[in-house]
């Protein structure tokens, strides 16, 4: 695996268990579909979430957020309703959100920071 995957897997696993401690029950990872992808899909109380994660090493000078531009978000939506289809029996209210994490610059990287940005985006505006 390249460093930037490992340091992706690392960035991704670490907001598995950040949402998990939090009572979110993760449904799926990495659901793709052609044109679009989603990292984490979480349920809690009958909200689904639909987890875009953006992992930096330390130093960046690119933050995690400013990644998620339209077309990223047009991509991430789609996959959500690709997703969705799949889910007849699912009446949950849903949000996007986006964690950004940030990883020392290791060869085997350890998490320095998340921060978590719920409803970071909707439907809406993209």
């Amino acid at each position: 695996m390249s460093k930037a995957g490992e340091r992706g897997r690392v960035g991704e696993d670490h907001v598995c268990a950040y949402l998990t401690k939090r009572g979110w029950t993760v449904l799926e990872r990495n659901f793709r579909v052609k044109g679009g992808e989603i990292d984490i899909i979480a349920e809690r109380s009958g909200v689904i979430a639909f987890v875009e994660v953006k992992t930096r090493k330390f130093g960046s000078l690119a933050e995690g957020m400013d990644a998620v531009d339209a077309g990223k978000r047009k991509h991430i939506i789609y996959a959500a309703d690709r997703w969705a289809e799949d889910q007849p029996e699912m009446h949950a209210t849903i949000r996007f959100d986006v964690a950004e994490v940030v990883v020392t610059t290791e060869e085997h990287p350890r998490v320095i920071e998340v921060r978590y940005f719920e409803d970071a985006f909707d439907a809406f505006t993209v």
